[in-house]
């Protein structure tokens, strides 16, 4: 049975807060600012305090040159593959915030090599695949029971195509995006009728240090903008596209009003989510 259409319709109020993890620079310091834009209480989350609080300054920054009343601010420097230092994050920031109504799962790292796996550091892959899905496992983890007992909650993964399809190099990465698509969908199965909303979403290429310093990208021109990205999560945040909990979308390509049109067939035919595709009607594992 499909899990989506059995979901409440209309979950709990979930409070107007987001959480933003590797929130200190490139993508999710966009994100945090849109956010803050928004309207929405800010938990900053990041290794490093300094790159923290100048987004916090931003945030201020940006309400007062709209002339509006600067959200709350929480800055939380912290590792988020330490498990001990990532609950006691949580709570503070739940405590500080009244609440945690959104988190973005963003911080994520890359091979410092673009080489082939059998010629890469095979540590290197390692560092990825356990920043990126031991981060994302430890923090949802960590959000989850309050989100639970309110009876209202939405987690963005911030993931990539890279994880549905092969690539020459970057396997590390590759592995890790995979892993977390099949969190969304786990946490989406398992948790959706509790109120709990989870998406992956795609944010193409966006200009950052981290794309940057990539081969592959050198003489790329066609960026993805902030904006779009941004566009995208709030549409995510608001609740308009809570049909398509547990799958996946990418900025620059889906548009809002593209998914709503497309809700129902993406749900009927149990699209945009990591599967194993049968032959035909005769596979036994289909």
């Amino acid at each position: 049975m499909d899990t989506v259409s059995t979901l409440p319709s209309n979950p709990a109020q979930a409070p107007r807060t987001a959480v933003v993890t590797g929130a200190g620079r490139g993508i999710g310091r966009a994100l945090a600012l849109g956010l803050a834009g928004a309207g929405y209480d800010l938990g900053l989350v990041g290794r490093t305090l300094e790159h923290l609080e100048v987004v916090a300054g931003e945030v201020v920054d940006q309400a007062r040159d709209a002339g509006v009343e600067p959200p709350r601010v929480v800055v939380v420097p912290v590792d988020v593959t330490d498990a001990e230092l990532v609950v006691a994050a949580v709570r503070r920031l739940e405590q500080d915030l009244g609440g945690i109504g959104l988190l973005v799962n963003n911080a994520g790292v890359i091979e410092q090599r673009e080489v082939p796996f059998a010629q890469d550091d095979v540590q290197d892959v390692w560092r990825v695949v356990e920043t990126n899905v031991r981060g994302p496992v430890q923090v949802t983890h960590a959000v989850l029971p309050a989100m639970i007992s309110r009876g209202s909650g939405r987690v963005v993964n911030i993931n990539s195509g890279a994880g549905h399809r092969p690539s020459p190099a970057y396997t590390g990465y590759g592995i890790s995006k995979g892993a977390l698509a099949r969190l969304t969908t786990l946490v989406h199965a398992q948790h959706g009728d509790q109120g709990v909303r989870i998406f992956d979403l795609a944010p193409g290429v966006v200009a950052t240090d981290m794309t940057g310093g990539m081969p592959a990208h050198e003489e790329r021109t066609d960026w993805t903008p902030p904006q779009v990205v941004v566009d995208l999560l709030l549409a995510l945040a608001s609740g308009r596209l809570d049909a398509l909990s547990g799958r996946f979308v990418r900025a620059g390509a889906d548009s809002v009003e593209d998914l709503l049109a497309h809700a129902e067939e993406i749900v009927r035919t149990d699209a945009r989510t990591l599967r194993l595709t049968p032959y035909g009607p005769g596979d036994p594992l289909g």
